[in-house]
């Protein structure tokens, strides 16, 4: 993909009037360092080292973190990582998505990693069984601690049209697991028809598809809750050095941020191996998320994070300076209020190890949010939902009364902030065109 301007003329007067007039804060000289410093990051390397902290990662990915909490995303990652085993598994952990954008993303609503695990072995069967031993042994290590909970496996692709605890599984979907299922290495279910079907751990081993491991955290320190995920980018080195993507497919790196320094010489080996179309095939996958969150279940919130992406990766610059100053406003906290709300959620369903009291102040902070970021009836409605969330968190069991809580406020508040992003987006005329073309492809 060819980007939109090769030396791009920065129209800055142009996104600060449309920014202006939509009550949109912006800082005309910060704006302007970071589209020089864009500018001129497509000019040097693809992949820069901070010699000071030891992270790394594509240049332009580096322009949007601060390493203010650095060493916090550090100590989630101690709980999320995947250890290595000399001479078997090298691995590289890094921060993805929102966590990886920390200088701009005042409310980010995740922790995401990415990992990179490298496995040796003489065949390929070798290494989708060790690595099914991997998720396995990190799932149990990490099932249930003082400040943490693990909610979900994804391991494993189903072969055949399955009917799981009443809902219909296409093959080749993944296959969610929870921690008693991860335990036993087998969960029951059925085919469409109604025979009885065991469904084994070592048996999707060879079909291993999307892994992913998604935890509840309980950070003491803040007193609040947060969803961390490690979505694991799994090879085969074979002995002659050949290098297999076990799903079929290598990621590449380009909303990436390495955590550690001593990963370079792993990322260094298997970037070699990403395909030189990568940076077109990711823009491509981005616009087909961008139209899916502008589709019959909006999420501007999502679709906004996702057109950034897409605007300083393909050269619009002044697109991508005004949208990333979209997500400093006070409004975007409703969006890690919530993703908040359905962390909550997760907790309440199976309460585990997380305390209590960390839940009813968390609960208390998304209040607070709310009134901090909004004024009139749409505070007072809902602060309402809330505080009937709230007063339902006291009681034993989850019902339909907690479920309809918990959609609820999470359907009002996405609402605003679907209002908020759609209003703000379609008013600069060059992004209402992107969106529109992206709607007709």
């Amino acid at each position: 993909m060819s980007e939109k301007k090769t030396r791009p003329e920065i129209d800055l007067k142009r996104i600060l009037a449309s920014a202006k007039r939509l009550g949109v804060e912006m800082d005309e000289e910060k704006a302007l360092q970071w589209l020089t410093a864009i500018i001129a990051a497509k000019t040097s390397s693809d992949v820069v080292v901070d010699s000071r902290t030891g992270i790394f990662g594509h240049t332009v990915s580096m322009l949007d973190f601060s390493p203010e909490e650095l060493e916090y995303f550090r100590g989630i990652g101690k709980l999320v990582e995947f250890e290595d085993q000399p001479g078997i598994v090298e691995t590289a952990l890094a921060l993805s998505g929102s966590a990886a954008q920390s200088k701009i993303q005042t409310f980010p609503g995740d922790s995401d990693y990415f990992e990179r695990v490298n496995i040796k072995t003489d065949t390929r069967e070798q290494a989708c069984a060790i690595l099914a031993d991997l998720i396995r042994d990190k799932a149990l290590a990490t099932s249930s601690g003082p400040t943490y909970q693990l909610i979900e496996v994804k391991f494993g692709e189903y072969t055949f049209d399955t009917v799981r605890d009443g809902n219909l599984h296409r093959a080749g979907t993944p296959i969610s697991w929870r921690v008693e299922e991860i335990e036993a290495k087998a969960f029951n279910a059925q085919t469409p028809d109604g025979a009885a079907v065991t469904i084994g751990w070592d048996e999707v081993a060879q079909h291993q598809g999307w892994c992913k491991l998604d935890w509840v955290i309980a950070d003491p320190l803040r007193g609040q809750l947060s969803n961390a995920s490690n979505m694991l980018d799994v090879t085969w080195e074979a002995p002659d050095g050949a290098i297999t993507p076990l799903d079929g497919y290598l990621d590449p790196y380009f909303q990436e941020v390495y955590l550690q320094a001593e990963s370079i010489p792993l990322f260094s080996k298997l970037a070699k191996h990403v395909s030189g179309d990568a940076l077109d095939d990711y823009v491509r996958q981005l616009e087909k998320e961008v139209n899916k969150y502008l589709g019959q279940q909006p999420n501007y919130g999502k679709a906004a994070k996702r057109m950034y992406n897409i605007f300083r990766l393909t050269g619009r610059y002044e697109e991508a300076a005004y949208v990333r100053e979209l997500f400093d406003e006070p409004t975007t906290a409703l969006y890690q209020v919530w993703s908040l709300i359905r962390t909550i959620d997760d907790v309440m369903k199976d309460p585990g190890s997380i305390p209590h009291d960390v839940v009813l102040r968390q609960t208390d902070g998304l209040i607070l949010t709310v009134v901090q970021s909004l004024e009139g009836d749409e505070e007072a409605e809902i602060v309402r939902y809330l505080l009937r969330l709230r007063g339902a968190l006291d009681e034993e069991n989850i019902d339909d009364r907690w479920k309809a809580h918990v959609a609820t406020a999470r359907a009002e508040v996405i609402n605003l902030v679907n209002n908020f992003f759609h209003e703000r987006l379609t008013a600069v005329p060059a992004i209402r065109t992107y969106i529109e073309n992206v709607q007709v492809e």
